[in-house]
């Protein structure tokens, strides 16, 4: 499903996005479908830039502490203008590798992307099946590489942003790699545990 598309960027892999809504689209994405922790992909009908995950919304109001004229109680029926809401949904975005497609199979590319996305280029959800390909290697084997990465940029709750892609993602593993990756979740939410009661 299309979310929106890029309008700015604060970094080379920190992203903005702007959800589409019902004056662009005729079915706008529903709030479940760009939760904390998605993953996203930023792509073009002809290009694929990059992957990303959602870890920071903003709502943004224009009319919020407007002090402007205010219509009076009883309006004018000669007088209706068309207002326009200019409320939006912004999605912060860190970027953290591509999805590259081979004739046989899909594989990811993880780290910082090396091209910059340009604006206004359309932002869609993965499904679960893009979203395994992305944490196979070229030779179809585990990896899940983004890991410190995501700690330090994955903004003020980088931890928990951490916790809940672990949990996500765990369950793609078998046998060994899937037990360590459920072991660092463990550790991460002990950590996180023992840090916040201090």
């Amino acid at each position: 499903m299309k979310l929106g598309k890029v309008v700015k960027s604060n970094s080379h892999c920190d992203y903005v996005v702007q959800v589409d809504d019902e004056m662009e689209v005729v079915s706008p994405p529903a709030p479940e479908d760009f939760g904390f922790g998605s993953f996203v992909k930023l792509e073009t009908e002809s290009r694929h830039w990059a992957v990303g995950l959602i870890y920071n919304s903003q709502l943004f109001n224009p009319a919020y502490l407007n002090t402007g004229p205010r219509l009076v109680s009883n309006a004018d029926p000669f007088f209706t203008p068309d207002l326009i809401r200019e409320t939006r949904t912004l999605l912060w975005t860190v970027l953290i590798g591509t999805l590259e497609k081979t004739e046989r199979d899909a594989y990811g590319q993880q780290g910082i992307p090396r091209m910059v996305v340009p604006v206004n280029t359309p932002v869609w959800t993965m499904s679960p099946g893009e979203v395994r390909d992305f944490h196979r290697d070229g030779l179809q084997q585990p990896q899940f590489s983004y890991y410190s990465y995501l700690l330090r940029s994955g903004g003020t709750f980088a931890t928990q942003l951490v916790e809940q892609v672990l949990g996500e993602v765990s369950p793609l593993f078998s046998g060994s790699d899937r037990r360590a990756l459920e072991i660092l979740q463990k550790e991460l939410s002990w950590k996180h545990t023992v840090g916040t009661m201090r």
